[in-house]
Formats: C-alpha cells, sequence, structure tokens
C-alpha cells in the first residue's frame, strides 16, 4: 500500500468518526486501516457498557469475519465501527422455552422474526419441540434464518402416535442419540402414569439431558403435588428436571411454598431449575385440558374472564361451548389473575430461576399468540429494572445461565468473551420495553438498537435481515 494511500484511509476514517460523534444515536464509521500486524475487525463496538464478567465495563468489543468476539480495554480497529454510547452491549437473550412447535415449517420465519426484534438470539423450544428431531434438524439446516434455533424431543405426539411404552421410548432414544436437546412433556395436557414418566427419566439421565415438564396439576388445591411429583421424579432416576413456568403451574397460589420445596430438594443434591414469564395472566388453548370439567372452580373465573388473544373477543357460555370444539383457539384469563408480586417476582430472586417465553408468534396479522410470544424478554429486563432487581443480574439470567442448563450444547454463547460466538444485543436500558399486547401481539419491542447473530447484524432498528451462510443451529453431540 502506498503512502499516499494509507494517509487517505486515515483522514477518511478521522472525518468519518468526527461526523458520528456529532450525531445522535448509534452511527456507523467508514473502514479504518490497521496498522502493522494489528487485526481489522468486520465490526467494533466502542463506548457501551459492555456487560462483562457480570458487571459493566467500558471495554471495546470486536467482532471478527468468523462471528467470533475479541473483548478489549483498548481500542480496536474495525471496517464498521458502532458507537453505543449510553447503551447496555450484552450477550444476546436466550429463550429456553420458545413454542412454535404446531406448524413450524410454515410459520418459522414469523416466530423467528418477533424472536429477533426481542433481543433474542437464540430460542430453543424445549416445551413442545418436535417428535422427529432428526428431520426438523435436516429440513431447518437448509433454510435461512434470523436467530439460533433447537429443539426438544416432545413425548405429547409420540405418546399419540405410538401404543406401546416401549415403541415410545424407542423413539424419544433416537431422538436423544440424533441431538435432541432435551425431553419435554406437558403431564396437565396430557396426564400420563408415574411408572412412565420414570422411563423418560432415566433415559434423560442416561443421556444427560434436562426433561422438561409442565406439571400435572394448576389447581390452587393440587399445584404443589405437582411441584412434588417432579421432584420425586428427579430423585428417582437422577436427571436433571425442569419447571415449565412455575408462575402460571405449580406457583400460581403457593409460590413461597413451590419455592421452598425445590430450594430443599437442590439442598438435598436434585438437579431442579425452573422459568417463569413476566406477565401476571397465563393463556392457553381453548380445546386443552386446563378448561375440562369444573374448570371455573379450579381458577375461580368465569366464561366472561376469558379473552381470545389477538380480537379481544369475550367468551360468554355458548361461545365458549363453540370455540372449544375448534383447535388452535387460545384464550387469556384477566391481567392480575397471577399478580406478579406474589408470583413471578418471587420466583426470579432464586438462583435457579430463569426466564422462558412459553410463546412465539406465529401469523403476521391477527396473532392468535400471548403477548410473551414477542415481548417476554424486553419487558423481563423492562419490569425486573423497576421493582429494584439490578440490570446485571437480569441480565446473568437471560443469558449465561441458561448455559449451564444445556452444556455442551451452549458451549461458548451466552457471554462476551474472546473466541465466543458474538450473540450481541445492544439496547437502551430506560427505554427497553415489550411493546405486545393481549389485543395486539405483533408488535416488537422497544429500545433495541442492534441484535448480532454470529456475528451478522440480524436485526437494527426493528429491521430485519435473513442470516446466510453460518451455522446455526444448536442440537446435543449426536451419539453413535
Amino acid at each position: 500500500m502506498t503512502d499516499s494511500r494509507r494517509e487517505f484511509l486515515k483522514k477518511s476514517a478521522l472525518l468519518a468518526a468526527a461526523s458520528a460523534a456529532s450525531s445522535s444515536g448509534l452511527s456507523q464509521l467508514l473502514p479504518t486501516e490497521p496498522e502493522e500486524g494489528e487485526l481489522l475487525y468486520d465490526y467494533v463496538i466502542a463506548n457501551g457498557d459492555v456487560f462483562f464478567e457480570r458487571k459493566f465495563q467500558k471495554l471495546f468489543v470486536g467482532i471478527n469475519s468468523f462471528g467470533k468476539l475479541k473483548i478489549s480495554a483498548t481500542p480496536l480497529k474495525g471496517q464498521q465501527i458502532i458507537d453505543a454510547t449510553g447503551k447496555i452491549v450484552s450477550p444476546g437473550f436466550i429463550d429456553i422455552l420458545a413454542d412454535n412447535s404446531s406448524n413450524p415449517e410454515e410459520t418459522y420465519l414469523t416466530f423467528e422474526s418477533y424472536k429477533v426484534t426481542d433481543g433474542v438470539t437464540t430460542a430453543l423450544q424445549l416445551h413442545g419441540g418436535h417428535h422427529k428431531a432428526a428431520s426438523y434438524y435436516r429440513n431447518f439446516n437448509k433454510k435461512s434464518h434470523y436467530i439460533n434455533w433447537g429443539v426438544s424431543t416432545k413425548v405429547m405426539n409420540i405418546r399419540r402416535n405410538q401404543r406401546s411404552v416401549k415403541s415410545r421410548l424407542k423413539i424419544i432414544e433416537k431422538n436423544l442419540a440424533y441431538g435432541a436437546l432435551a425431553i419435554s412433556h406437558s403431564i396437565e395436557y396430557q396426564p400420563t402414569p408415574y411408572s412412565e414418566l420414570l422411563e423418560y427419566g432415566q433415559l434423560a439421565y442416561k443421556y444427560q439431558r434436562p426433561l422438561f415438564l409442565h406439571l400435572r396439576y394448576s389447581s390452587k388445591d393440587k399445584e404443589l403435588r405437582g411441584v412434588l411429583e417432579a421432584i420425586k421424579i428427579a430423585r428417582d432416576t437422577g436427571a436433571h428436571i425442569h419447571i415449565d413456568h412455575l408462575n402460571s403451574t405449580g406457583g400460581t397460589f403457593n409460590m413461597p411454598k413451590a419455592l421452598e420445596l425445590i430450594r430443599e430438594a437442590r439442598a438435598n443434591g436434585l438437579k431442579i431449575t425452573t422459568c417463569v414469564y413476566p406477565y401476571s395472566y397465563w393463556a392457553t388453548y381453548l380445546h386443552s385440558k386446563r378448561f375440562g370439567d369444573g374448570w371455573r372452580q379450579r381458577y375461580k373465573l368465569d366464561y366472561s374472564d376469558l379473552t381470545v388473544v389477538g380480537t379481544g373477543e369475550k367468551l360468554c357460555q355458548k361461545r365458549f361451548t363453540e370455540l372449544r370444539s375448534k383447535s388452535g383457539v387460545l384464550v387469556a384469563v384477566p391481567e392480575g389473575t397471577m399478580p406478579l408480586a406474589q408470583t413471578v417476582d418471587l420466583a426470579i430472586k432464586e438462583d435457579f430461576c430463569l426466564i422462558g417465553s412459553d410463546g412465539g408468534i406465529e401469523r403476521n396479522s391477527r396473532a392468535n399468540n400471548h403477548p410473551r410470544g414477542a415481548g417476554c424478554f424486553a419487558t423481563a429486563v423492562r419490569h425486573f429494572q423497576d421493582i429494584g432487581i439490578p440490570l446485571e443480574t437480569i441480565l446473568y439470567k437471560l443469558t449465561e445461565a441458561p448455559t449451564t442448563l444445556l452444556r455442551p450444547a451452549l458451549m461458548r454463547r451466552g457471554k462476551l468473551k474472546d473466541n465466543y460466538r458474538a450473540d450481541i444485543v445492544i439496547f437502551d436500558k430506560d427505554k427497553i420495553n415489550g411493546a405486545a399486547t393481549m389485543a395486539n401481539p405483533n408488535q416488537f419491542s422497544n429500545g433495541i438498537d442492534y441484535v448480532f447473530v454470529n456475528g451478522e447484524i440480524a436485526c437494527k432498528n426493528k429491521k430485519l435481515k435473513l442470516l446466510n451462510g453460518r451455522q446455526i443451529k444448536i442440537q446435543a453431540a449426536k451419539v453413535n
């Protein structure tokens, strides 16, 4: 390179820097020329409050052409410089309880678009998942994505198709051997004998994968029995049990006692975790067993308390009966049914409690999905800050903590660290919030400026970009 050319590039970089300093918001600078022997990164994020080693530090974050990270206390050279002044630079959020299992081939891009705009860089379907993990991974690996993705083996579908426990176990083991991340089952929606649950727990232990459970009971007088059953499975099998959304199933009415039971079990060496979502109301399908005989007495609710999500329609007994005969109609109970101060706010203070959306948006118009499918993580960051939980604590639960549940599948993710995957979200801690509502779940979250997935910009100010050419599936190691 000639001296004149080098001088021109340096002057160009200085001019770009001056321009960026005088402008508001995030800016991109022109490429800068590295010194002899100095690396030139694809992107450098500068001037932000970087969440590094569980605290905020003024550091420079470099992203190389392989989508890997470099964290530095001194400036780095980059082809594009992102000025993150006044912003938080965090690892991307990890959703362990994403849900898009009904028709993923048709809906996955819509589902992923609402995840990435909520700061989620990895959405793992460990509540529903898929009953044919091998074909799922093969088919979806051919597609372009917005985010990292992965699935569990969905027991409910397997049980519908296979009459014997032996044949069910054979398929589940085949899925685990291929790399399904967990075993998932919803005992309330599909009641299952304890002896069969033990078989699933034993397989989970054998393959060292978690068993994700939607508990058997959700009523005030029985919900703790579900927590005790999960603890018993952990004790009898040695498996890691993850209790899905404890705030809506297991701890809705008795959260302090539910947390006490889990705390004691963990103190006795059992592996149990749980998660919550930051909303005070639940939603589920009218055709499910949750709305079986006696539901009004169980939940102290009536027909008029139910709202069809996405339309706002209030139900009466006649309309309830009409819609219950159909599949796929999601209704929500009133806000405040699960008071946050008595459920979520208590649970999130426990080390063993994570955040999981238990949702996903399936259609771009008139989505019949709980708002948590679009705004769970931005809402969590906003709500927990508002009640005084340190942002460092919140971010740890959204990023690094889930990786400890799914080792080694999530190795080199969930932290900003040299040579880790560049999954990053840049956001304004004062403006971040979910925008999705019960009347209109189809709204991107606010306050999120950039989302990087494997080193590529997947979302910038709510504008999306499909990722191509970088492997982004998350699966466990295959077992021969």
